[in-house]
Formats: structure tokens, sequence, C-alpha cells
């Protein structure tokens, strides 16, 4: 094996490579030991990066495609799966409800614990006793909960449905215009 010494020059970017990768590293361990020791309250929020996503951007990027998953999964009796959606679903809106806590004077998270609690219940239950009937029922119950929501914050343009089983590329939104 022949070895080649590195040049001084070669050395002297290899040794600051070393520097800067070492500097970078200890910065973001102590602004790591800092978060953590200061508690969560100290965590970045989306308010402290100041950007929030709105609401109507949560509920298209994360509740309305687990919903439709949700909807899927029972259909096909894949109940392991509807567990996992409902899952998220419920994650998904208890952080909505963290994110914009006041909606026109009203406690979204509150608004949206008493629309949703029955209905994910049943659905749970549906899930756990593998009972299709229940569970269209009770998926029925929660798409109606979500339009009461619509409706008692002036959005009642927004029509949610169960998605049309034909079409992949339905997500289960009546969004005709009324011109």
């Amino acid at each position: 094996m022949i070895r080649v010494k590195p040049t001084s020059r070669r050395r002297t970017i290899v040794v600051a490579a070393i520097a800067i990768g070492a500097a970078a590293f200890l910065t973001i361990g102590l602004a790591a030991s800092r978060s953590v020791a200061a508690g969560p309250e100290a965590a970045s929020s989306p308010q402290a990066s100041g950007y929030l996503p709105s609401i109507s951007d949560l509920m298209i990027s994360t509740i309305q495609p687990r919903h439709e998953r949700l909807w899927r999964a029972g259909q096909d009796g894949n109940w392991d799966f509807a567990a996992y959606e409902l899952g998220n679903l419920k994650g998904a809106f208890n952080r909505l409800g963290q994110a914009h806590p006041p909606e026109h004077d009203v406690s979204l998270p509150k608004m949206i614990a008493s629309l949703t609690e029955q209905p994910f219940q049943e659905l749970g239950s549906a899930i756990r006793s593998k009972d299709g009937a229940a569970f269209g029922k009770a998926y029925a119950d929660l798409t109606g909960a979500c339009n009461s929501c619509h409706q008692a914050l002036n959005h009642g343009v927004v029509d949610i449905r169960a998605p049309d089983r034909t079409s992949p590329s339905d997500l289960g939104i009546n969004s005709t215009s009324r011109n």
C-alpha cells in the first residue's frame, strides 16, 4: 500500500472542514440542550416562527385526507388501518385546535371536541368489533358533525361527504360553486 502525504494546502482544507463541522455540531447541540432545559414552552411554535397555516390549509392537508382514508379502510374492512387512521384523525383535530384556539370568538378545541367525541367513540367501537354497518353510521355521524361545524363558522359552502367509491380522486368534498 502506497501512502501519499497530503500537501500542506490539502491538510489545511481538511483541518478547516473538521473545525467547521465540529463548530456546527456544538452549536446545534448547545441550542438543543438550551431548548430542552428551558422546557416545552421554549420550544419553537408556529407563532414563534412567524408562519401559521390557516384552518383551511390544515383541513385540506391533514384532516380531509385522513377522513377519506378512514372511510376507505372501513369500506375495505381493513380494521387495523381504520384504527390507525382514526388515531391520526383525532391527533390532526387536536393539533388544529391547538394551533387555532379561537375562531370567531369560539373555542375551536372545545367545539371540535364537542362535535367529534361521540362519533370518534362510535367509530372506535365499530372498528374494534369489525362492524361495517356500525362503522358506516358512525362515519356518517362524524361527517355530519364536520358539516355542522362548517355551518356554525359560516363556511357552509364546504359540504363534506363520503368519497365516491368509483373515483379514487374524489376526496369527499362538494366544491361545486353556487353562482
